[in-house]
């Protein structure tokens, strides 16, 4: 693999199908809309967490009104994020996210970590997180309560979500984003149902539970900003559009339309939804509950419950899918930049779908279903917002370094430095509280860089390693119907 060095000339954006390597008639093309960059942004956003376990935000703010007004300032802070990102997606609009952003800012190393972490954490881990809870809920009606699913079962079901995913995002692209809008409509109707639900609860008088305890309690100065921490995580997910501007039909004005229309929408939706939980459970059943949503429905809803554990399913199912998509294109960028093996950038002839990297993706992710997953969550927040924080600096240096870049838009400096600020108070705060599992995720991290140094920088390689990688590329060419793209106008040697 050798490194190369992004100049920041834009890719044209003229014409709706146009994307990077059109020279060569195989590249990734311009089929996002509008309509499906809102459904990636908000199902990528909505998955299991508000459903199951929104608890955790309440648990540290010390009162309801305090995790409300928690749930709210995470929802106002993602926004001002995306908007950053947002300058960053219009000024370079190419795949890769900030991984992109971080290499055309500060070059090859701090882009390569990020990469590094994404691929042998955060995709990987998130992807397979999601999929385990995707089959838990599945298969909950077959097993309910107090029963469990065998955990074989549990694997198999899981494995057969990402394994089906990934064929379809390989098979169409038209077909991964019909899928994201369907079922990000079905879990917006889920949660939509518990917020008329709360509201009907109120409406017939019945409130005392949200009276009685709504000033209850007091938030302490550790725990808010725990609670903002917690709030965070649920909103994991707004930057995901960036992972596919290439493909994203008018960026310059649909990038800013869906993070317009996406960040309010899920930031109502969640205070809603949790103020109609308050309106039915009080904040110790609520902080009990390992299953809110099933708690709230066995309440108000009657036979409606029994749904509850499929509307999971199904939003889990959903946001697995746009985290597969987007992933896929993380991967293609890094392999086009030199960063991973060349045939990760391939392109399937006729779907225009990177085949490689969607499966390669989905390899890892099985691989993270046999791993104490829930143990590398402690430190993948941690990684997460040291890459978006990454990012953030970059806009910060490209301002001062090259001022002259086209900026279609522009957003005022105060945002972005606030978002800095924030990105690194989220780096420091699992360093105080969780130094174990956050010095395991700096050395990860810091393992990339002899990888770095043998795989990108380091031109010679032994002969059969060079005749091997020849070998199963052409093979994979056959099989798999791919081919290597033009390359990017963006990019050069």
């Amino acid at each position: 693999m050798a490194d190369k060095t992004r100049s920041t000339t834009q890719p044209s954006t003229g014409g709706e199908e146009q994307g990077l390597g059109e020279e060569s008639g195989v590249s990734l093309k311009r089929k996002v809309t509008l309509l499906h960059g809102v459904s990636i942004i908000v199902g990528s956003i909505i998955g299991s967490g508000i459903f199951v376990s929104p608890g955790g935000v309440l648990g540290y703010a010390g009162s309801p009104l305090a995790a409300l007004l928690v749930w709210a300032g995470c929802g106002i802070f993602c926004t001002v994020g995306a908007l950053a990102f947002a300058e960053l997606g219009t000024m370079l609009p190419s795949t890769g996210g900030e991984y992109s952003y971080i290499h055309t800012a500060f070059g090859g190393l701090p882009a390569f970590l990020t990469l590094w972490v994404n691929v042998v954490l955060i995709r990987p881990a998130t992807q397979a997180v999601v999929a385990l809870t995707f089959a838990e809920y599945s298969l909950a009606l077959a097993f309910p309560a107090p029963c469990h699913a065998p955990r074989l079962a549990v694997f198999l079901l899981a494995s057969c979500g990402l394994c089906l995913l990934t064929a379809i995002n390989c098979w169409s692209v038209q077909l991964s984003l019909r899928i994201q809008t369907v079922f990000t409509a079905a879990k917006l109707l889920a949660l939509f149902t518990i917020i008329a639900a709360g509201g009907v609860h109120l409406a017939m008088g019945n409130t005392q539970v949200l009276t009685e305890h709504m000033l209850a309690g007091r938030p302490s100065a550790d725990g808010v900003p725990l609670a903002f921490y917690s709030g965070l995580f649920a909103y994991g997910g707004w930057n995901y559009l960036n992972f596919v501007t290439e493909e994203l039909k008018d960026p310059y004005r649909n990038l800013p339309r869906a993070i317009s229309v996406a960040l309010p929408l899920v930031t109502t939706v969640y205070v809603l939804a949790n103020v109609a939980y308050l309106a039915v459970l009080p904040p110790a059943a609520l902080l009990a509950s390992t299953a809110v949503a099933v708690a709230f429905a066995r309440e108000v809803l009657g036979p409606l419950q029994y749904w509850v554990p499929v509307f999971v399913a199904l939003s889990t199912f959903g946001s697995l899918n746009g985290i597969l998509f987007t992933s896929g294109r993380l991967f293609l960028a890094g392999a086009r930049e030199g960063h991973l093996p060349p045939a990760l950038a391939y392109i399937h002839l006729k779907a225009k779908t990177p085949v490689p990297a969607l499966l390669v993706t989905c390899l890892l992710s099985m691989v993270m279903l046999e791993v104490n997953i829930f143990f590398l969550i402690n430190f993948l927040s941690f990684a997460l917002w040291l890459t978006i924080g990454g990012a953030v600096a970059a806009l910060l240096w490209l301002r001062y370094t090259q001022p002259h870049l086209p900026r279609p838009i522009k957003v005022h400096l105060a945002l972005p430095v606030l978002v800095l600020i924030g990105c690194v108070y989220l780096v420091v705060v699992p360093v105080v509280q969780e130094p174990g599992s956050t010095g395991l995720g700096v050395l990860m991290t810091l393992a990339g860089i002899p990888v770095y140094v043998l795989g990108v920088k380091c031109h010679w390689k032994p002969g059969y390693i060079t005749s091997l990688l020849d070998d199963a590329t052409r093979i994979l060419q056959k099989v798999a119907m791919v081919v290597e793209p033009a390359p990017a106008n963006a990019a050069s040697k």
